[in-house]
């Protein structure tokens, strides 16, 4: 546009006038058709946005810059976040030389997964050990040998619960009390339902050991009886096996000790002989048995 009637200098200082207005955000004053004076134009550029830039309100999401920055963000979101803290260990079950009960159930789930043959025996001994080594390896849980809260989490998910005689399998049971024709004399005792036999003096309990019976086609005979023959070397021709120790009380049966019995444990039966399944323990007992003393079978 051309501003005529105007010099050079006239229109330096019309131009000029022009950039200090829009610099200083001035008010500029405008007229109407009718000649008088309008609202004035306020011209604010102090908010303008650099170029390149998009103001606030435009920006993406509808969000300042000031919540895109670190500076922006609160002292919890600024924080760095930490690592999560460390699992602590397993706690410790039973460890090697424990004894009690709970240890036979843990060797009575061991033997359940194949991992214990021997037992259970109530002590915490070294094959207990090796076999809780060797299942927690298998698991991929560290292999420490000790039975921890993880390692018999991981059994008791693997295995059922044991039975009372899954718990003897190999004796160890407490006796039960004698019966009343066990308290004079000279008797073997013997208990068919904590399958014990107690040698016993004039009410006197000598020694105890575990024992087991019959099948119930071939059951052990109850009673009071009397031994009435001792046979140290005994073969049965009848079954073509060994009967060591046999202490005859009652037709063909006796007690004496039993290979079976001392591999097996409960897990198999006699033929109607009372077995022993500790060798030392039955020859002491041969040893102080005596032909005429009383023998007491009972439940």
């Amino acid at each position: 546009m051309r501003m005529r009637g105007m010099g050079n200098t006239g229109r330096a200082v019309v131009l000029a006038l022009g950039a200090a207005l829009v610099a200083g955000g001035c008010t500029v004053q405008g007229t109407g058709p009718d000649g008088k004076g309008r609202a004035p134009v306020h011209i604010d550029v102090s908010r303008a946005a650099p170029p390149g830039h998009s103001s606030p309100e435009h920006s993406p999401g509808g969000h300042s810059p000031e919540e895109h920055s670190p500076e922006g963000r609160s002292p919890a979101e600024r924080r760095p976040s930490s690592a999560p803290p460390a699992r602590p260990p397993a706690r410790v079950l039973w460890k090697s030389g424990d004894t009690g009960r709970d240890v036979r159930e843990l060797q009575a789930r061991l033997r359940q997964v194949e991992w214990l043959d021997d037992g259970p025996t109530g002590t915490y001994d070294e094959p207990t050990g090796q076999a809780v080594s060797g299942f927690q390896g298998k698991r991929g849980l560290p292999r420490t040998g000790t039975t921890d809260t993880a390692t018999w989490q991981r059994l008791l998910d693997m295995t059922h619960e044991p039975g009372q005689w899954d718990h003897y399998l190999m004796g160890g049971q407490p006796a039960a009390a004698p019966d009343p024709r066990c308290l004079t004399g000279r008797v073997l005792c013997i208990s068919k339902s904590s399958r014990t036999l107690r040698w016993m003096i004039d009410g006197r309990t000598v020694s105890t050991t575990a024992v087991r019976f019959g099948s119930q086609r071939t059951p052990t005979r109850e009673g009071v009886f009397e031994v009435y023959w001792k046979s140290r070397e005994h073969w049965s021709t009848l079954y073509d096996s060994a009967m060591p120790y046999a202490m005859f009380f009652s037709g063909g049966q006796a007690v004496h000790y039993s290979y079976d019995f001392a591999a097996h444990g409960y897990a198999g039966a006699s033929h109607g002989c009372v077995n022993v399944r500790d060798e030392g323990a039955i020859a002491d007992l041969y040893a102080q048995v005596r032909n005429g003393d009383k023998v007491v079978v009972y439940q």
